[in-house]
């Protein structure tokens, strides 16, 4: 029989046991539901579940972080901040989701804070890609290409990592960014045109004699690839060591402009310093373009042309000032000059080509021919392929067409001028569905540009 000294000690443990029993049975039924919602990816409940199994499962120090994790995998990042803030992270993928949350929420402040506190506690790529988001998101570029080596060092694989590392060096003007960008390209072959357009920039720049340029041809391979907040920064920089260059002046107005801003001090700083650059009336022309100012572009191009007679380039900008003038018998001269003067360059042929098609003028006695030299010049090349296919359908030689713009395709699937045209083809010969199914790819493609607007045109006229 128990001894009579042990009862109240039973009695005292019988009432402990009857009253945490029911406490211990609901901390545990709720981590079972959070458990079993993580695992169904129901990641809202997972995160209510686990933090209300917290407050009975006390010694249990992790609930909380888990509550704050699967609330950011739900997307409720202003809960997992908030459970984060109650309990500071403790695993890597803990300070991971946090970074992440502040990320997600555009705090980019709080997020290189966190971000910085979670690599003291883990050497972690994942944390360092964060931190270097969160600084490219406040242009602070030299602090991102630190995040950035640091990224790379630990996860070599990571193709975007060093192919924005080598952007970053080139700003830089690091000896090293060739390399990066050449790994970066090794690692992913999709980056290779940009790693071309990349490498010749720096090779041109290389040969400048004058700081201040090299940073202002730095700053052009930018743009070729789209990096236009990088670009900004590079023709600042070259301003900064010559304030009197034009050129750099004026590829600044052209940053600005391609980020959604005016550009026009700049432009007209540009012009104060050196009225006779042809790359500042260029820039200039392209800014009144922008404007829908017609005759200003024509005078800025007419300008250029004047400067440099010999230049196709300012030939073929001509044409396309004088055709939005309306001026078509000039245009069509100023083409034909162009492809005179460059005759071996398909570029030309195909404005020339392309202007016959829009127009719907000379296609039979210029615009085909024109097609068929640029072929002839680049017959693998999808632009050269996409002239050919949009001459023939506007000349009404659909079969024609249609074969041209499948071959541009095949060769490039992204090209997606020649995705619009076969569009344009298909409904020349009333068959909607192959026009739909054309259309719908132009508009679902997340980088199709100023294409997703012209098939949503022809969506909406023959698809409603």
């Amino acid at each position: 029989m128990l001894s009579r000294r042990y009862l109240p000690a039973l009695v005292i443990f019988l009432i402990l046991f009857a009253l945490l029993a029911p406490v211990l049975l609901t901390g545990w039924q709720s981590l079972q539901r959070a458990e079993k919602a993580e695992s169904e990816k129901n990641y809202l409940l997972a995160a209510e579940s686990y933090a209300h199994a917290a407050r009975f499962l006390i010694w249990r120090n992790d609930l909380i972080e888990r509550a704050a994790i699967t609330s950011a995998m739900g997307g409720d990042f202003s809960s997992a901040i908030d459970y984060f803030q109650t309990n500071a992270p403790v695993t890597e993928e803990g300070w991971v989701w946090h970074c992440a949350s502040h990320n997600q929420l555009a705090d980019f402040s709080a997020a290189v804070e966190v971000c910085t506190a979670g690599t003291q506690n883990f050497d972690s790529a994942r944390l360092y890609g964060l931190l270097a988001f969160a600084h490219r998101s406040q242009k602070g570029w030299a602090a991102e290409q630190v995040a950035l080596q640091n990224q790379t060092r630990l996860d070599p694989s990571d193709a975007f990592a060093a192919y924005r590392l080598g952007l970053l060096l080139m700003l830089s003007r690091s000896d090293q960014a060739l390399s990066e960008l050449t790994r970066a390209s090794s690692l992913n072959p999709e980056l290779d045109s940009a790693f071309q357009t990349l490498r010749a920039s720096l090779a041109v720049s290389t040969q400048q004699n004058d700081s201040s340029m090299e940073l202002v041809i730095l700053g052009n391979g930018f743009g070729l690839v789209q990096e236009w907040e990088l670009a900004h920064a590079a023709f600042e920089q070259a301003i900064l060591l010559d304030e009197k260059n034009a050129e750099a002046w004026a590829w600044l107005g052209e940053a600005k402009q391609q980020l959604g801003q005016d550009g026009s001090v700049e432009l007209n700083q540009a012009l104060a310093l050196d009225r006779k650059s042809v790359n500042v009336r260029a820039l200039r022309g392209l800014y009144w373009s922008r404007l829908g100012k017609y005759e200003s572009m024509l005078a800025e191009y007419l300008l250029a042309a004047d400067i440099e007679p010999e230049n196709p380039r300012w030939q073929a900008s001509l044409g396309d000032a004088y055709a939005r003038n309306g001026d078509l018998v000039a245009a069509l001269e100023a083409y034909q000059n162009a492809v005179t003067l460059a005759p071996d360059l398909p570029e030309y042929w195909r404005l020339l080509a392309f202007f016959c098609a829009d127009n719907g003028i000379h296609l039979d006695d210029i615009g085909l021919p024109a097609a068929e030299q640029a072929l002839q010049l680049a017959p693998t090349d999808p632009a050269s392929l996409d002239a050919a296919g949009y001459v023939n359908l506007s000349s009404g030689r659909y079969a024609t067409a249609e074969k041209y713009l499948l071959q541009a395709i095949e060769i490039s699937p992204e090209y997606f001028s020649a995705h619009l045209h076969l569009a344009m083809t298909y409904l020349a010969q009333g068959d909607k569905a192959a026009a739909f199914n054309s259309l719908t790819v132009i508009r679902d493609a997340p980088n199709a540009g100023i294409f997703v607007g012209k098939a949503q045109q022809l969506l909406d006229e023959y698809f409603r």
